[in-house]
């Protein structure tokens, strides 16, 4: 979504993480709730975006079904705003109601083990919920954060996130990778990469719900630089009731679904063992997106049949892919 010209963003997001916590549960839903159908009615440039790459995920749905579930989606995604503001004000006994894991089992033996985990998920539910559930009761959680602009904001961003237990590297830093490397050999620890959408001129083509898509080669590589498990994740809401939803403080939760390891193939080449793997967790959650579209918070383009055509071409001449 556009920001209004003379908005100071960084200002705007600055007081809603102060003063949003303050604010009955009730009152701060209605008001997403209405600013999320709103943006919907206006059709945005986002939810357009929204629907299109909804409609590559569900192409059995129809204008009208597809135009439903866009609508839902929005919902989600305030939803995901409105619990950023006020995660930061939940003590431990929320957070535990609020999350439920499922498939610990595929992080269980390594964490147990005291190995790190590289984690690919997609821009689904509300991954900083989830990640701060994760450094309180699974494991220490180690991730990067893309460079907002103005820096004023990827400031309060960075600040946010690490002040709910997540530890946060800037992505495009000289030594991110290294460090990413470094923290996933030093103990227990989750590396989560949110990776459905390639920042860099690095990411590799695969095939998303059939169609080409551009996403981050930075799981798979972390995986196999740093010998840990790549483990493909997905987190998408439920809503709450009886004893949980009271210990929540809140009518939605999320569910962490950790899905099985990615197996490392048998190649000499390391670049043909990044694309298998990251063919291989594209696939995996792929099913996801088709189960919990409506979760998916992806307002820009990913697949190369939107994108510009030349810049594509400058893109994969960079990667060394032509």
């Amino acid at each position: 979504m556009g920001r209004p010209t003379g908005i100071d963003v960084a200002k705007v997001y600055t007081f809603a993480w102060r003063h949003a916590p303050k604010v009955p549960e009730p009152v701060l839903r209605a008001l997403f709730a209405v600013v999320a159908d709103l943006t919907w009615l206006r059709r945005t440039e986002g939810v357009r975006r929204m629907e299109a790459n909804y409609a590559r995920v569900r192409p059995e749905l129809d204008a009208r079904a597809l135009r439903r579930l866009s609508r839902t989606g929005m919902r989600s995604y305030m939803r995901y705003f409105r619990e950023a503001f006020t995660v930061q004000g939940a003590t431990r006994e929320q957070l535990a109601a609020r999350v439920r894991v499922e498939g610990h089992e595929n992080i269980a033996t390594d964490v147990a083990a005291g190995r790190g985990v590289a984690l690919a998920l997609g821009h689904v539910g509300n991954w900083d919920l989830a990640g701060a559930y994760a450094a309180a009761h699974l494991a220490p959680v180690l991730t990067v954060a893309e460079r907002l602009r103005p820096e004023a904001l990827f400031r309060e961003f960075v600040a946010f996130r690490r002040s709910i237990g997540i530890d946060v590297l800037p992505l495009g830093d000289g030594d991110v990778f290294r460090n990413l490397v470094r923290g996933a050999q030093s103990g227990p620890r989750l590396v989560p990469l949110l990776a459905d959408r390639d920042l860099t001129a690095r990411g590799i083509e695969v095939d998303l719900c059939g169609h080409p898509a551009r996403v981050a080669a930075g799981p798979a590589a972390l995986a196999l630089a740093a010998k840990v498990a790549l483990v493909p994740a997905g987190v998408y809401y439920e809503r709450l009731s009886g004893a949980r939803r009271r210990a929540a403080g809140t009518p939605w939760g999320v569910v962490i679904h950790f899905l099985p390891a990615v197996p490392v193939p048998n190649a000499s080449d390391r670049r043909a063992q990044v694309a298998a793997m990251t063919q291989a967790w594209v696939d995996a959650v792929g099913d996801f997106l088709r189960e919990h579209t409506e979760d998916w918070h992806m307002l820009q383009k990913v697949f190369v049949a939107d994108l510009d055509p030349e810049r594509y071409a400058r893109t994969k001449v960079e990667a060394g892919e032509a």
